[in-house]
């Protein structure tokens, strides 16, 4: 702000408080204490206004609230390129000042507890009560509003609760994902295949590759839509349609896993215009600590569905 505009604004806020003092006092003088019979000299259906004082505590609560005005302008800022003397913010209090102390003060306090967790392996700490109450917090806070409060997801985002991960699920593929975030692309093959070739690709998906009924009055050729998916789509699913975690591409054996749904209708869509999603990068809003919880709390998850036998051979 320039100097000009600077003054001009602080010498009319100054000005202003200055001229509602001298009235408050102004109005005052001349007033005859206690209660009279004499009106104002107007009336209205019958109502006549007495010329009495207005009370006490309303004089008090006003005076009260210029004092207040007052102090505020001399400890925060207000009056142009005032900074205010509030006590415990370098060059003057602002919102960032305030919310950076206040994150500092919560890193002073919390962040011994989060390096404690941070320095044990993700397995150990998946295992912690107290470290997943405090995950629980940071999925709800960072997380819930993709996949759930309840973790197992929607449209276009995974189930985290299950044992089908995209990019891998082991402990530090899991950290890594939240941490750097991700990118999956899957191309539109409309173009390509034709809609016919988009029909059989998805009918072969689906009742071949993921052994689900298809409907009846539809004509679909498995063994041309074997040969569609062998030519263009292996290369990211696999031969056996079991998907490549290096990729993002999902298990196509699984419809569980299948986050834009299962039906006909949407798999034909998603092969007809392909599909992008983004996963963002935690990193340099919850730091490395934070997410290590977090990616203990979502591995967590994940066990819960899984029987103990087959912990290690699913992940």
């Amino acid at each position: 702000m320039s100097t000009f505009w600077s003054w001009y604004i602080a010498l009319l806020t100054i000005s202003t408080l200055l001229a509602l003092f001298w009235l408050i006092f102004a109005t005052r003088k001349g007033e005859q204490p206690g209660e009279t019979e004499q009106t104002m000299g107007h009336s209205f259906d019958g109502i006549e206004e007495y010329d009495n004082p207005l009370p006490r505590w309303w004089f008090m609560l006003f005076l009260g609230t210029l004092l207040f005005a007052a102090g505020y302008l001399v400890l925060y800022p207000g009056l142009g390129n005032w900074k205010g003397l509030l006590p415990g913010y370098h060059n003057g209090w602002t919102q960032v000042a305030q919310w950076q102390r206040e994150v500092d003060q919560a890193e002073q306090l919390y962040g011994p507890i989060f390096a404690k967790y941070a320095a044990m392996p993700l397995d150990q700490v998946a295992n912690d009560p107290q470290a997943l109450k405090m995950g629980g917090r940071l999925f709800a806070t960072y997380c819930s509003i993709c996949h759930g409060s309840d973790a197992k997801g929607t449209v276009g985002f995974p189930n985290l609760t299950d044992r089908h991960w995209r990019w891998g699920g082991e402990p530090e593929t899991i950290k890594t994902s939240i941490l750097q975030g991700r990118t999956g692309m899957m191309p539109a093959w409309g173009q390509v295949l034709g809609e016919e070739g988009v029909k059989q690709v998805a009918g072969y998906v689906r009742h071949k590759l993921a052994g689900l009924p298809l409907p009846k009055d539809q004509s679909i050729d498995l063994e041309q839509g074997a040969q569609l998916f062998t030519s263009n789509c292996t290369a990211c699913h696999g031969a056996a349609g079991t998907g490549m975690a290096m990729l993002g591409a999902p298990d196509l054996t699984q419809p569980s896993g299948w986050i834009y749904g299962s039906g006909l209708a949407q798999l034909q869509q998603t092969i007809r215009y392909g599909r992008n999603g983004q996963m963002p990068a935690q990193e340099q809003y919850l730091g490395n600590d934070k997410v290590h919880l977090l990616a203990a709390y979502i591995l967590s998850l994940g066990r819960e569905q899984v029987p103990p036998t087959e912990q290690l051979t699913e992940r």
